[in-house]
């Protein structure tokens, strides 16, 4: 399954939002440096779905706000 996501790095606190237009925002707490926000997205999507860490790549937009995200299984 193919996510479009808008991070918001340096939030007040982690929260995913589904938009009407089928966008995820995931808002997180870590600033967007070395990869924490990365990293971060990735967890609270896995959490989000119920999935592993492992099965959530950035497909796309990897130094954006907005990404494209593949979660597989």
């Amino acid at each position: 399954m193919i996510y479009r996501v808008v991070v918001k790095p340096g939030s007040f606190k982690d929260e995913i939002i589904d938009t009407e237009e089928g966008k995820l925002i995931v808002k997180t707490r870590k600033k967007a440096r070395d990869g924490e926000a990365n990293k971060s997205v990735v967890e609270l999507l896995a959490k989000h779905f119920g999935v592993g860490k492992t099965k959530i790549q950035i497909v796309k937009g990897a130094t954006s706000k907005h990404k494209t995200i593949e979660i597989t299984g």
